[in-house]
């Protein structure tokens, strides 16, 4: 009596590895359950006929072409746990067909939220300036400390995008009883309202908040959408987080606005990763920097194994994935984040 094989599974997680996004236990349960192939994303095009073609899943997201793809008859998803959605297969044969393209991203959302909570408190309250003082023994105290200080509580605070990340900072914030204003043309009012959010436009966001967040994915559209004009607009001193993406924003132009005075601002994301050690944002005053670590947590990491694995069961018993976001018809060709360098 022949035995029933295991499913396929092909692994390119790049730039992740499996020890990273498995704890041991979930890594043993993956064994158990699967047939594995690992491979570098390149390497997945090289692979036999016969392996493609018995492959169910794909855990990563290497470029597919039309002639790989197509001699992959069993193919049911591409998991994909670089988390950033690449134009590198061709999405009409992949949706056409009903192949899922999911992304466990969400994993980033809370741990990214709760940086920029600390980016903005830090802005408002000048712990890191303080802290400087106080080991060159320059600190001033009480008032004389405060100078330039404000309340996160009870301000206005504008948020460009609401994804995963965007409903994630919006419950952080809300022990601060903020006024929040969010622009995001992709949405309708009713879903931003049913977060107690208030729909504005860029122009209402920008001219009208304390605190502005960026959590905006990149796409064919926005390419450096927030420039000079954009930040001339905001109220003085205000506050600008950059969380999701370097290029989604004029970078010179957001350094101009913080040297000039008119803005504080922080970042987790620059134009260039790493950062080249003679790049003038690491000297400017009024500007945190934080090295692309907002999201980089081991927590989250194991996070995504535990999505994968529970929507590779939904799908073995022919039912949609439920824990990664699906990748959509309309957007997902749009979408041009970079892939992460680094861990």
């Amino acid at each position: 009596m022949a035995v029933e094989s295991k499913p396929l599974v092909i692994c390119a997680p790049e730039p992740r590895t499996l020890d990273l996004i498995f704890t041991p236990g979930k890594l043993a349960e993956l064994r158990d359950r699967y047939e594995l192939v690992e491979t570098s994303a390149a390497g997945v095009a090289e692979l036999d006929a016969a392996t493609l073609g018995r492959a169910r899943y794909i855990l990563g997201q290497p470029p597919l072409s039309e002639e790989t793809l197509a001699k992959m008859t069993s193919l049911r998803a591409v998991l994909n746990v670089e988390s950033n959605l690449l134009d590198n297969m061709p999405y009409e044969e992949v949706f056409r067909r009903g192949i899922h393209v999911v992304t466990t991203g969400a994993v980033f959302s809370v741990p990214v939220a709760e940086l920029g909570l600390a980016l903005a408190l830090d802005l408002a309250r000048g712990v890191i300036p303080a802290d400087n003082d106080f080991r060159a023994g320059r600190e001033k105290w009480g008032g004389d400390g405060n100078i330039g200080a404000r309340l996160l509580s009870g301000s206005d605070v504008g948020i460009i995008g609401f994804g995963d990340l965007g409903k994630a900072l919006r419950r952080v914030l809300c022990g601060f009883r903020c006024k929040v204003r969010v622009y995001d043309p992709w949405l309708p009012p009713s879903i931003l309202e049913d977060h107690d959010v208030t729909p504005a436009s860029l122009d209402e966001v920008m001219t009208g908040s304390d605190f502005i967040f960026v959590v905006a994915a990149v796409t064919t559209e926005n390419r450096g959408f927030l420039g000079a004009g954009e930040f001339a607009r905001m109220r003085p001193g205000a506050a600008f987080i950059l969380l999701s993406r370097a290029d989604v924003v004029d970078f010179d132009a957001l350094m101009d606005a913080v040297s000039s005075g008119h803005i504080v601002a922080a970042s987790d994301v620059y134009p260039e990763e790493p950062l080249p050690l003679d790049h003038p944002v690491r000297g400017l005053d009024g500007f945190i920097r934080s090295a692309h670590r907002a999201g980089a947590l081991d927590v989250a990491f194991k996070q995504m194994g535990d999505m994968v694995l529970e929507d590779m069961d939904l799908m073995d018993r022919d039912l949609p994935p439920m824990r990664c976001r699906r990748a959509e018809r309309e957007t997902a060709r749009r979408m041009r984040s970079r892939p992460v360098d680094k861990n």
